[in-house]
């Protein structure tokens, strides 16, 4: 299990097992803080009750240790000093003072059961499950496949929720009996038996509801000053380390952002690296270089091709471990591998739109929102069930048809008719989280393509789960702050960088930035159409403007273009209707019905189609699986 995981930890490696226990660690080491063997793992405790295997970095370490005073210290190390706290304080104070990414299993040798905890965003991946009478435990999918008895089945529940968000929302992953643990818990055994309880130890919802209740009382500027203060500790503190540290620079706000907060408190230009496309409208290169310029960073560019970016494709399975479909995996991938040439550390400005309002689908959401509230329910949804009773092609010849009389301003646009269709899918929508769920959705009914499967309720589609509050716009940040942030942008993010043994630091994400994200009103968010205003105060002071005043580019590659073109025989072939058939995961139908749509130009189904390509390439990389062959 632990040779599956060298990428994660090429530097060291270590076994401990207590045989009468029926206990065993295995730890792979890339070693940040503490390069001698003071920080070899697992490690025990200096009392010799506990024994750990720690993933992640503890950045306040060294200020727990000023409260652990009286130890006697071996090393430098932060798992050293994770082990100490949780001796003297025990597992739930530990947890609460800690900040940090960081997954762990901690066997107490005294009372014999064993804890699993996972940071409170959920930057650190772990899974766990039943194998035969073992319960195993890992930071990656492939290190479970090994174990001796494991069963491949695929889960078709999780299944249909890839279908939908093109990632398997916590704690459900793609094989049955194996879940993840949800960012922000822990949980204790005593046998291999016991029922999984997760205890939250902090939730992105207690958080919200805290600092909208108690919002902050300053004005303006001093809301700016206080975000810049708990930002640079935050930057300050994760700039911690023994090895070579650098950041990835896209040019955009939040990257720019972190970028110079580091380089302001850094001594020594910041090793900054970004990845530049040939293809305009996709390319941030020469943003990001003026940025570094200006910041003084040492400056880091690699030009890709589009043929380098499709050969990362293959790669993906092995990297993912499960069916993901973000295309910016790939380059985020590439990002990383540049990256790993020259440091072992890269700080990232993911979570900023999260925090802050950052995503152009908020406003997309908001407007359509208004509109349709003008239509009492039962009008709106008989206008859903009017336009959808015609097919999106006869829409599109209705259209054209029409076009001539038409004004100009309603003459633009490319597929009317599955326009049409998605406002339908909008009007019929009771909600405003329903409307986003609608918005975020791939598939828009997975558990009609996905055989045998049935999609669980998540937070986006479960009442409680929502967070109560005035804002629509604040509601849908807590969403992705839930969903899409920990299970689609933190795995992008963590698998790629750990493939190429790179460790990714997010400080954004500190607890305490996003504690005081939520006290802040929503109009230090989002202010005349623009958004995250406040990051973009704090910037000012260290970026000129025009530097940064542009439209929001995505991380993207055109897999829509490829799909019709270099990729169109590789997707043939997976999307082969007898092969669908045989393996018996999906319905073909509507599969077949998008990709003709697709080639023709007709419309384009590159999100919902790269969902199906992903899990084909990733069942195809797999053992048997021995589906069900019952294609009703």
């Amino acid at each position: 299990m632990g040779d599956t995981l060298v990428h994660r930890g090429p530097d060291d490696g270590g076994v401990w097992a207590d045989e009468s226990a029926g206990i065993a660690l295995v730890h792979r080491r890339l070693s940040i803080i503490d390069l001698s063997a003071a920080g070899h793992q697992p490690m025990i405790s200096a009392s010799g009750r506990y024994v750990i295997v720690f993933n992640g970095e503890i950045y306040n370490h060294l200020e727990m240790r000023e409260k652990l005073q009286s130890m006697a210290w071996r090393g430098h190390s932060d798992t050293e000093t994770l082990l100490a706290a949780v001796d003297a304080w025990g597992i739930e104070r530990t947890l609460d003072e800690i900040a940090g990414m960081f997954a762990f299993a901690l066997w107490d040798r005294k009372n014999r059961t064993l804890t699993l905890a996972r940071d409170r965003m959920g930057e650190k991946p772990l899974y766990y499950g039943t194998i035969g009478s073992s319960f195993v435990f890992a930071s990656e999918l492939k290190s479970l496949r090994v174990f001796r008895g494991f069963n491949a089945a695929v889960n078709r529940d999780a299944l249909a929720l890839f279908m939908r968000h093109n990632y398997i929302p916590a704690p459900w992953s793609i094989y049955e009996g194996i879940f993840k643990v949800p960012p922000g818990t822990f949980f204790t055994l005593a046998s291999p038996g016991d029922e999984v309880r997760p205890v939250s130890y902090w939730s992105s919802k207690r958080a919200a509801l805290a600092g909208l209740a108690d919002p902050f009382r300053g004005d303006e500027r001093e809301a700016i000053d206080e975000l810049e203060v708990i930002l640079k500790k935050a930057v300050k503190a994760q700039m911690l380390a023994d090895v070579p540290l650098g950041a990835f620079l896209s040019g955009g706000l939040d990257s720019s952002l972190i970028v110079a907060l580091m380089q302001a408190q850094s001594s020594q230009p910041v090793k900054t690296f970004t990845i530049g496309f040939h293809e305009e409208i996709y390319n941030e290169a020469e943003h990001a270089r003026a940025v570094a310029r200006h910041l003084g960073t040492e400056h880091t560019e690699l030009y890709v091709t589009p043929k380098e970016c499709r050969d990362v494709i293959p790669m993906l399975p092995a990297i993912y471990d499960e069916p993901f479909s973000d295309s910016s995996q790939i380059p985020t991938f590439l990002v990383s591998e540049l990256a790993r040439r020259h440091v072992t550390v890269s700080l990232s400005g993911d979570g900023g739109d999260e925090l802050f309002g950052g995503y152009n689908r908020y406003f997309r959401a908001m407007k359509l929102f208004r509109r349709i509230s003008l239509f009492p329910d039962a009008l709106r949804r008989s206008m859903a069930r009017a336009v959808t009773m015609l097919p999106a092609s006869h829409w599109d010849r209705i259209y054209a048809f029409l076009q001539p009389a038409m004004p100009k301003r309603f003459r633009q646009g490319k597929n009317p008719g599955s326009t049409l269709h998605n406002l339908a899918r909008s009007l019929g929508t009771c909600t405003f989280e329903t409307l986003y769920l609608s918005l975020m959705s791939h598939w828009h009914d997975p558990d009609s393509v996905v055989l045998h499967g049935r999609e669980p309720d998540t937070a986006m589609n479960d009442p409680e789960q929502w967070l109560d509050c005035d804002t629509h716009e604040h509601r849908m940040m807590y969403l992705d702050q839930t969903t899409y942030l920990p299970d689609d942008i933190l795995v992008k993010v963590d698998r790629a960088a750990m493939a190429v043994s790179l460790e990714t630091r997010i400080p954004l994400l500190d607890h305490r930035v996003v504690e005081f994200a939520w006290r802040l009103p929503l109009s230090m968010k989002i202010r005349s159409s623009q958004s995250k205003w406040a990051l973009r105060r704090i910037l000012y002071r260290y970026v000129p403007r025009k530097m940064l005043e542009r439209p929001k580019m995505g991380f993207g590659v055109p897999i829509d273009l490829w799909l019709r073109g270099p990729l169109r025989e590789w997707a043939e072939s997976l999307l082969d209707e007898t092969r669908l058939r045989q393996e018996g995961f999906f319905r073909p139908g509507p599969i077949r019905a998008k990709w003709h749509e697709h080639l023709s130009g007709q419309n384009n189904w590159q999100y919902p189609l790269w969902d199906v390509l992903m899990f084909q390439a990733w069942n195809a990389a797999q053992e048997p699986m021995n589906p069900s062959n019952d294609n009703s």
